[in-house]
């Protein structure tokens, strides 16, 4: 199956790294992980100069119970890979409603980030959680870690104390 996906995967995004536009490429099928065929996949996202996500769903799948049991939304649980093959990487958290089920795991988030930014990478970061509303208090541990542990390099810390205490949604209407 996945022979004849590359083939077409090739054709696609040749024709999309042509367009100059920043890509990055998210695979979910468990075929892609294995190792002839994800070594054949980062070749080519590499030679494009098209980055590859991240997907870490381990905090979902690593706890007693299932957020996403009730959700028609389920995250695929698929092996993590954590490699940046160019200059930008691109991780989806999907973070745990629960705190210390996401803390461990965004303590070794920080450990590759403060690596790859010591090597001039630019980490896209974005956290997901199956109760969005969990989201941002997520973002500001993982801000707050990431900010002690990251001494070689320079990260701007986000803006929390500009932020109204209950931010609501925009309406289109």
């Amino acid at each position: 199956m996945v022979g004849v996906s590359c083939a077409k995967l090739d054709d696609f995004l040749t024709a999309c790294s042509k367009t100059k536009m920043s890509l990055a490429l998210e695979v979910r099928h468990l075929d892609w992980f294995q190792p002839e065929s994800r070594d054949r996949l980062n070749c080519l996202l590499s030679t494009l100069n098209i980055a590859k996500v991240l997907l870490d769903t381990r905090p979902i799948y690593n706890c007693p119970d299932d957020p996403q049991k009730n959700s028609q939304r389920r995250k695929p649980k698929v092996p993590l890979q954590p490699e940046i093959l160019g200059d930008v990487g691109l991780v989806r958290f999907i973070s745990h409603p629960q705190a210390q089920y996401n803390e461990a795991f965004l303590h070794q988030w920080t450990d590759w980030l403060d690596r790859w930014l010591s090597l001039d990478k630019t980490i896209y970061f974005f956290v997901h959680c199956p109760q969005e509303a969990r989201s941002p208090s997520t973002v500001k541990l993982f801000d707050s870690l990431l900010q002690k542990r990251c001494d070689r390099c320079s990260i701007p810390s986000l803006p929390w104390n500009q932020i109204a205490p209950h931010p609501t949604q925009l309406s289109l209407f």
